[in-house]
């Protein structure tokens, strides 16, 4: 084997830091001296975990690709941090245990700082602070493959009731194609009660076989992964679990997300029994397979009903007909009788949608029971009242029982402005199921979440901070098995009571909460998340009320800042970084003004089912949301942790920066630059990005370049360090 520089095989483990890098192999030079052979190819990444009360098991399975015409060695990274408690890494190559030697965050550094030098690419210093264990790969045959299994074990800290985990599928540097395959599954036991599953990264499936036990799996093809798998768990004794992570930006600004979720396993006297209304419309447009998922739909539900439950049906067209002229009990004979109903439901006629809606709400009374009506329609108003403003008026005046109204539009042919307000006027939600989707499985998959009320009237109130700018403003019913994520803004720190109030069968419920309003670094995700859904409530405002030019400044603003490209502001993507945001704001006018004016069709259906992702979102977009809300990836944006650069021209450029004052030059890969580096090892994310960055630090503003200062006295860098 190959001795001198890159002899040795790094593996990189890293959890409960900014960032976690999954393993990489940088090809070795044949000579000393020589060029670097090109990077291989990763052709699938297959992780899986076991965490057993906070210990977690993790196993990697990898198999690289060498593209090159010959033989070669390779340095495999993966790096340690200083938080990371490990009790065993081993790995496996072609059957045979390597073995290896951990490494100390020093002699890590001096690595990745030869390797940046020679090779003139500064992608691996986003590793800079961390430690390594290292090994050798030799041979990686030409044309041929490697497979690297990896095994380590951990103790995964507990705080605040919250568990952490993270795994990076950071491997878009360093793979020469997309993988294959890449899946994550994460298998989770606990003697405490599992509460919130949750993930800010991925979008998991989530099994919860009962209060203890959790399977959650992230499966994506053809993909070239970027960004940290993280995974948030909460544990909890209590009925319905509360749990905080907290976090204060540079200029000490509180961002939090408040997790809530009850038990898997809830007694039955603590679920509640509803009153519940189905209106299906059977205009003449939903002739064919649209009455028949829907019919299908429709008897999923009944046949879901709970004992204790209360409910009807309406059948509308032009005409309205009733399965029975008042609530009746969930019985086995009442719910025989109305899948008769249903099945005998046909498609013909105008659609009435006023006097549907006010026919379900005077059959409901106030009671002690919750009470939820679902709608589902694929028409506009076109029979009795057809003006949208009087539609809204009438069910607000007769909804005296504070009835949710869960709205489903079918197709394009439905006024979206109407349906939404309909469902935010009355506590529930609107949803759109396209022509290309089934009806069945959506209102199926619908109902299935909201079978079980538990709390409903839900409300926060907090004692010892001021919090403000929650999103959602109006906190929905808790549900069994539900998992609410409330994003919000808050000043002070410290030791907090938090009250969760709900009504449950007539009689308020209570939880107290003792949590600590402490910012944590590595809840750096927050900030863009809560800036995720503000920019959802705020189009949201603006489609539903009209134009303030006040709400178009924030969208704007919020969009520069964080990198959240909507369809309104996508305009930033080419605009001039030095542009201030005021600058920025007719276009968006202009823009917005075109576009929510819309109200029907295919437009206006993909304009509301894309602002509901931005109004509910688990996780912030990495990319632009396209008209059917499918994240394209931008790649002139990058969010590392809590900031956004543009990229102009190749210039890599921090979004805070102004362009007010002129930037400090420091020459890339000199001896300045690594200087800054060893002081500042946290930066060494922004210079990850490429050749030329410019980045605040404090007040001050650093460009990388071609040009600049090579060396600082220690005066000059304590000086520029300290702001």
């Amino acid at each position: 084997m190959k001795r001198g520089f890159g002899a040795s095989l790094i593996l990189v483990l890293f959890f409960c830091a900014n960032v976690w890098a999954d393993g990489f192999i940088i090809p070795v030079p044949p000579r000393p001296d020589g060029p670097f052979p090109p990077n291989l190819s990763i052709k699938y990444h297959h992780v899986d975990i076991k965490i057993d009360n906070q210990v977690a098991q993790t196993t990697v399975d990898q198999v690289f690709v060498n593209n090159y015409h010959r033989d070669i060695e390779g340095t495999y990274i993966f790096p340690i941090p200083k938080d990371a408690s490990i009790s065993k890494f081993s790995m496996f190559v072609r059957g045979e245990e390597i073995k290896g030697k951990i490494l100390d965050k020093d002699e890590a550094r001096k690595i990745y700082q030869d390797i940046v030098r020679r090779k003139r690419d500064p992608a691996l210093l986003e590793y800079f602070k961390d430690g390594m264990f290292k090994a050798s790969v030799y041979p990686i045959p030409a044309h041929g493959e490697t497979r690297i299994k990896l095994y380590y074990s951990e103790i995964l800290k507990l705080n605040g009731g919250i568990c952490g985990y993270r795994y990076t599928l950071n491997t878009e540097k360093f793979s020469k194609d997309p993988l294959q395959s890449v899946k994550v599954t994460v298998k989770i036991n606990s003697k405490t009660p599992i509460k919130t599953i949750y993930s800010p990264t991925h979008n998991i499936r989530i099994e919860k076989q009962d209060d203890h036990h959790a399977t959650v799996t992230y499966v994506e093809e053809n993909t070239r992964p970027d960004k940290d798998f993280l995974l948030y768990y909460t544990v909890s004794e209590d009925d319905v679990g509360f749990n905080l992570l907290p976090y204060e930006d540079e200029k000490h600004q509180g961002y939090f997300l408040a997790m809530i979720s009850p038990r898997v396993k809830v007694p039955a006297d603590k679920t509640l029994s509803k009153n519940i209304l189905f209106i299906l419309d059977t205009s003449g447009s939903m002739k064919g397979e649209k009455i028949k998922q829907a019919k299908g739909a429709l008897s999923f539900c009944l046949n879901s009903l709970n004992e204790g439950d209360s409910f009807n049906l309406i059948d509308f067209d032009d005409q309205i007909r009733s399965f029975k002229t008042e609530l009746v009990p969930a019985g086995q004979k009442n719910i025989k009788e109305a899948l008769s109903f249903v099945e005998g439901c046909e498609a013909d006629g105008g659609t009435n949608i006023n006097e549907a809606l006010q026919t379900a709400l005077k059959q409901i009374e106030e009671s002690k029971k919750p009470s939820f009506v679902i709608f589902l329609t694929d028409g506009l108003p076109t029979v009795g009242e057809t003006d949208i403003r009087n539609i809204l008026e009438n069910v607000k005046r007769l909804n005296r029982s504070q009835t949710r109204i869960f709205v489903f539009g079918v197709g394009y042919d439905v006024n979206t402005r109407l349906l939404d307000r309909l469902a935010q006027d009355n506590h529930g939600t609107s949803d759109y199921v396209r022509p290309s989707e089934d009806i069945e499985v959506k209102v199926a998959s619908f109902y299935k979440k909201v079978s079980h009320p538990i709390l409903t009237d839900v409300k926060l109130s907090f004692k010892g901070v001021e919090v403000y700018d929650l999103y959602p403003q109006e906190l929905p019913d808790i549900f069994k098995g539900s998992q609410l994520l409330v994003l919000g803004r808050f000043k002070n720190e410290g030791d907090t009571k938090v009250t969760l109030t709900g009504s449950a069968q007539g009689s308020v419920r209570k939880f107290n909460y003792q949590v600590n309003f402490l910012p944590d670094e590595k809840n750096d995700f927050v900030p863009r998340l809560w800036a995720t859904r503000r920019i959802g409530y705020l189009i949201d405002q603006l489609r539903l009320h009209g134009k303030n030019k006040e709400l178009v400044e924030e969208v704007v603003r919020l969009s520069k800042k964080y990198g959240i490209i909507t369809e309104y502001t996508s305009f930033l993507v080419d605009a001039d970084y030095r542009l201030a945001a005021r600058d920025l704001v007719p276009q968006a006018e202009g823009n917005l003004r075109g576009k929510l004016k819309v109200e029907v069709g295919a437009g206006a259906v993909d304009q509301a089912k894309t602002l509901g992702i931005y109004k509910k979102a688990m996780q912030a977009p990495q990319g632009y949301l396209d008209a059917e809300g499918k994240e394209q990836k931008i790649n002139k944006i990058v969010q590392i942790g809590n900031r956004t650069f543009f990229n102009k021209d190749g210039l890599w450029v921090d979004s805070r920066f102004e362009g007010k004052t002129e930037p400090i030059k420091i020459k890339k890969f000199s001896d300045a630059y690594f200087k800054l580096l060893n002081k500042l090892p946290q930066i060494g994310r922004f210079l990850a990005l490429g050749d030329e960055v410019i980045f605040l630090l404090g007040e001050k503003a650093i460009q990388i370049g071609d040009v600049g200062k090579t060396d600082f006295t220690p005066s000059e860098l304590n000086s520029l360090i300290r702001g």
